[in-house]
């Protein structure tokens, strides 16, 4: 499992996952606003599943 989500990539997922999770625990969105997690965690882990079979990485190694 290597790394294929980097630099500008991570900070969007990790930034709209914490909006996307915010807002459902605010009740302004419905439970679908906890898929925010997803993006969440592949921008922590640096690494998306759906990357894999299209064959992009973004980060540079």
């Amino acid at each position: 499992m290597s790394k294929n989500v980097g630099g500008i990539d991570r900070v969007l997922r990790i930034v709209v996952g914490l909006v996307l999770i915010g807002l459902a625990v605010t009740g302004t969105v419905g439970w679908w606003g906890y898929l925010g997690a997803v993006p969440l965690l592949t921008g922590l882990i640096g690494w998306c599943p759906a990357y894999l079979p299209l064959g992009i990485k973004t980060c540079r190694t």
